[in-house]
């Protein structure tokens, strides 16, 4: 049986900034399941990071977002043998209430403080969060 090559997946992680609070939901069905995260997923072939965000947050939880600019990267590994390049996007909240609209894959949304988070948060959320708040871009994180 011979092996196929695998190559690293592009997912996107998209903090939405709505007065001081983020934008969580709880993760099943998926690594980190039980976690709280951004809405994101996987990029699109030859989709931009800023519609992969738009795209994302309309698809799972049925909110439009604006100001959308690049937070973060990182070469994430911790899920192996998942392997992701992680994108971490920051934009405001536009408008809409937060709905779940994949179900098979998030059980809530809800907005909180960004000094008071639920836990456990998830690591490709805890790592745009941390960016944001030292300001840096590029994350070795092994």
């Amino acid at each position: 049986m011979s092996e196929e090559k695998q190559y690293p997946k592009v997912g996107v992680g998209v903090m939405i900034l709505k007065n001081k609070q983020v934008l969580l939901g709880k993760r099943k069905n998926a690594h980190g399941e039980g976690e709280y995260s951004f809405p994101g997923g996987h990029l699109e072939y030859m989709e931009s990071f800023e519609k992969c965000a738009i795209r994302e947050t309309k698809e799972e939880c049925g909110i439009e977002i604006a100001n959308i600019r690049f937070q973060m990267l990182a070469n994430l590994k911790i899920y192996a043998p998942k392997h992701y390049v992680h994108v971490g996007m920051v934009c405001d909240w536009k408008s809409g209430e937060p709905q779940v609209l994949e179900p098979d894959r998030m059980v809530g949304w809800q907005w909180y403080d960004l000094d008071n988070l639920p836990q456990p948060i998830f690591l490709g959320t805890k790592i745009i969060i941390d960016s944001f708040k030292s300001n840096e871009h590029y994350l070795r994180l092994d």
